[in-house]
């Protein structure tokens, strides 16, 4: 079975990607809209959670009431663009640990390469959300993926701003048990890779390096 494409169908979502995809939108504002969408997208992400119940008592009387189920989360940003998701992901999900992972692209082959990769030492035990804002060939999540896996972790989920059908299929073949959340499915990748209507080099304009 392959996972799941879940493209986010709601109006803030939408709206927000158009600004973002504007090429005179400043730094500031790339960067908080980053942010805001990954809190939306974090929201469906998590929509599946386990509830449990514990007695409170309101100002009227005592009830029993939902509260998360103890299932731990990691955020694991692809170095450097996905550290843009970050924020929005720990403002929707305060206790989740943050793990890093970096990678270079091999300029001859396009093969990506990890670099860095720091993780919490349970990082089997927890539900793991892999982000980056943009999935194009697909190359850096499946690696991503893959490093995880190899780490013991099978709860994982990819969140991106915005995805190319390239890009999904690649997830979908190596990693066929992976759920993707994007924020939108753009047309088609161009010939040096970029995701068209897309929004640019999302790392630059996050950052402010173009």
């Amino acid at each position: 079975m392959s996972g799941k494409v879940h493209v986010m169908d709601h109006p803030l979502v939408a709206h927000k990607l158009t600004i973002m995809r504007d090429k005179n939108t400043s730094v500031k504002d790339f960067r908080e809209l980053v942010s805001e969408i990954g809190m939306l997208i974090t929201y469906e992400a998590t929509r599946d959670l386990p509830l449990t119940t514990k007695e409170i008592e309101t100002p009227l009387c005592k009830m029993d009431a939902p509260t998360l189920a103890g299932k731990k989360i990691a955020v694991v940003p692809i170095l450097r663009a996905g550290l843009g998701l970050v924020d929005g992901v720990l403002r929707m999900v305060p206790s989740a640990r943050v793990g890093h992972i970096g990678m270079f692209r091999d300029e001859e082959t396009l093969i990506p390469h990890v670099y860095f990769c720091k993780m919490p030492k349970d990082i089997a035990e927890r539900e793991i959300l892999i982000v980056d804002p943009m999935l194009a060939t697909g190359g850096s999540a499946v690696e991503a993926i893959t490093e995880m896996k190899k780490r013991g972790c099978h709860a994982i989920k990819l969140m991106v701003l915005v995805a190319a059908p390239e890009g999904v299929k690649a997830v979908q073949d190596a990693h066929p048990d992976v759920d993707i959340y994007c924020g939108a499915l753009d047309s088609h990748l161009n010939e040096r890779g970029y995701i068209v209507p897309g929004l640019g080099d999302a790392g630059d304009r996050i950052f402010g390096t173009k």
